[in-house]
């Protein structure tokens, strides 16, 4: 397979090497070339010779390229996937928390929601339309996968302002609810005395016969329907019956807690994202999710980053000493992400399930705007991803999402427009805020301390 397959952002430790091994375990793109980019040189270039080596150490035949150019790195590109952070990210975040809440603002998460979600948005937005308008300057016909925060302000900004480009958002969210349900409903793995590989094998066929169909926003999306694909059972009320007990010795303040039950109970759908991501776009998270938790959330997230980081620093010395590990230390177990079978079923027009995607609401869900992105689910095919219909949703879940799409819609164009009178009213809308007195102290103050990253706001 002769496929050229750009990866933006490959300097990061976390990104590069998990994606250049997903492709490595791929069954339909050997013989493809795969272009490292990005625009920090030594990092590049460290990621760039350890795939090199363990391209080369397990024979697999792939072109490895590199460059800090992105015109030449685009050029006949087939596919392009990026994961850009612009600036520090996690210095930034916690101007984003920390800043809003000083002010009185209810602030959680701040990344993809609340006022410290619309400064995260304003740095991103911009940069990774920069990479879209090239992507469909110098490779018009390639597909373009987004990993981004906020993913859903970056699509709907993508769908805005480059409208011709194909491209997909994808979040890794969904893989909570792949971990739980398959051991909620199969009572196959639930049997006592099987060997742990006899149930590594029963869970990987659950998790094959039940398909779930989502829809909503990026982490902020609910499951619609189950169904075991074997028999065409509707799972749902089974679900609805096992869940809460299923869940009583799980609860995860890092995933489903408190405020997921809550909604769950309140609203008779089941949220998927967690606590520490649903908690940014409802009024009421603040009654049942704690800031320390979020906070220790956060500095898990950024310890796990430098563990990370320092592991593939340590191993680029090994190389450079010459004293490289003989077998690989990167291509084993894929990482998880969906980013590789999706573009294996585009290339063979297989007409797969995605579960949980990021794409424009093209009369998916019929009581949300139209002129949105949404999470739902798709059938990948060579013409690209087509999301599950879901006709209307109910009611009060439509109401909830439509707060954030609006929220959503001022933001995006505001960054767009760089105006500083639709910020401010967006900060002041959301749900976490309230107050225009909050909002300009928030934006004036974000504006000094980040204005080398924002847009020119006037």
């Amino acid at each position: 397979m002769d496929k050229r397959i750009v990866l933006i952002g490959a300097g990061s430790a976390s990104f590069g090497p998990a994606t250049v091994k997903d492709i490595s375990l791929s069954k339909v793109l050997p013989g493809s070339t795969i272009v490292l980019h990005d625009l920090n040189k030594e990092k590049l270039n460290m990621i760039y010779e350890i795939v090199k080596e363990e391209n080369k150490i397990k024979n697999l035949g792939f072109n490895i390229e590199q460059t800090l150019d992105r015109a030449s790195a685009l050029k006949d590109a087939d596919f392009v996937i990026s994961s850009i952070e612009h600036g520090d990210r996690f210095f930034f975040r916690r101007q984003d928390n920390s800043i809003p809440r000083k002010h009185g603002t209810t602030e959680l998460m701040a990344e993809n929601g609340g006022p410290g979600g619309f400064f995260h948005s304003a740095r991103q937005i911009p940069e990774i339309l920069k990479i879209a308008r090239d992507v469909k300057k110098y490779a018009p016909e390639a597909f373009f996968i987004n990993f981004s925060n906020p993913m859903s302000r970056i699509c709907l900004a993508i769908k805005r302002a480059v409208p011709d480009l194909r491209f997909v958002g994808l979040c890794h969210q969904i893989g909570f609810a792949h971990k739980h349900i398959p051991r909620m409903l199969d009572k196959s793995i639930q049997e006592k005395g099987i060997g742990s590989i006899e149930k590594i094998a029963r869970l990987k066929k659950a998790e094959e016969n039940i398909r779930m169909t989502t829809g909503g926003l990026n982490h902020f999306a609910f499951i619609f329907e189950l169904t075991d694909l074997s028999t065409g059972r509707d799972l749902m009320p089974e679900f609805n019956a096992k869940c809460m007990d299923y869940f009583k010795d799980k609860w995860d303040r890092f995933e489903f807690a408190s405020l997921t039950f809550e909604v769950y109970k309140r609203f008779g759908y089941f949220p998927y994202v967690g606590d520490n991501h649903l908690c940014e776009y409802i009024q009421f998270s603040k009654d049942y999710v704690k800031i320390e938790d979020i906070l220790e959330w956060l500095d898990m997230m950024q310890s796990g980053g430098q563990i990370i980081n320092k592991r593939v620093e340590k191993n680029f010395k090994r190389l450079q000493q010459g004293r490289y590990f003989k077998n690989s230390q990167l291509f084993r177990e894929p990482s998880g992400e969906r980013v590789i079978p999706i573009i294996e079923a585009i290339i063979n027009d297989t007409n797969s399930y995605e579960t949980a995607v990021n794409i424009s609401n093209d009369k998916i869900i019929d009581n949300l705007p139209q002129d949105l992105v949404i999470e739902c689910s798709a059938i990948v095919n060579k013409d690209g991803l087509y999301g599950v219909k879901l006709g209307k949703i109910p009611v009060n879940i439509a109401a909830l999402l439509r707060i954030e799409a609006s929220i959503q819609d001022v933001c995006v164009d505001a960054i767009l427009k760089e105006s500083k009178d639709l910020a401010i009213a967006c900060l002041a809308m959301d749900v976490n805020c309230g107050s225009f007195e909050k909002a300009e102290k928030i934006f004036n103050e974000m504006v000094e301390l980040q204005k080398e990253y924002l847009p020119n706001f006037k």
